[in-house]
């Protein structure tokens, strides 16, 4: 996967990513609208399909909610980058089928920045400054949980086999 940077710091929590006020739905189109609105609320708008999250360590703390990576799905981020996640935020993203991706260091990552993202290899390019990062690549039960779309979706082909 390719995409445009958007940069975030350390320690984006749950409510960050969808406040509170927002949960009133699970409509991930709803929840796109007011994605990372507790950071700024007019972020979503410029937020396009394809865009790549990079944050520093403990992205998605706080709360288990699993709006939060529902929110950041729906709103067309194609992954997230990040030194580290919450365990249970790195959980709730497989299992809704959003890809995230753990780095070393992020610091030399800017805003705007156009990421190469191979999962399966664990290999996150910086085509701006030519840099190469490594990561753990996801084990082959992980990827087909992303490309079914999540956990319940491959559920449903694998009771079809």
């Amino acid at each position: 996967m390719k995409g445009k940077v958007r940069k975030f710091r350390d320690d984006v929590n749950t409510d960050e990513i969808i406040p509170a006020k927002y949960l009133v739905t699970s409509d991930p189109k709803e929840l796109a609208e007011h994605c990372m609105a507790g950071i700024d609320e007019a972020i979503a708008g410029k937020l396009s399909a394809g865009d790549i999250m990079v944050a520093g360590r403990n992205f998605g703390c706080g709360s288990s909610r699993e709006h939060a990576p529902l929110a950041i799905k729906a709103a067309g981020i194609s992954c997230v980058v990040a030194e580290s996640f919450a365990r249970i935020f790195y959980r709730n993203s497989i299992n809704i089928g959003l890809p995230i991706i753990e780095i070393s260091d992020t610091s030399n990552i800017e805003e705007d920045d156009e990421l190469e993202i191979d999962l399966a290899g664990g290999v996150v390019k910086d085509v701006n400054k030519g840099k190469t990062y490594t990561a753990a690549p996801f084990p082959d039960f992980m990827q087909e949980l992303i490309k079914a779309g999540g956990l319940m979706e491959w559920a449903k082909h694998y009771k079809e086999r």
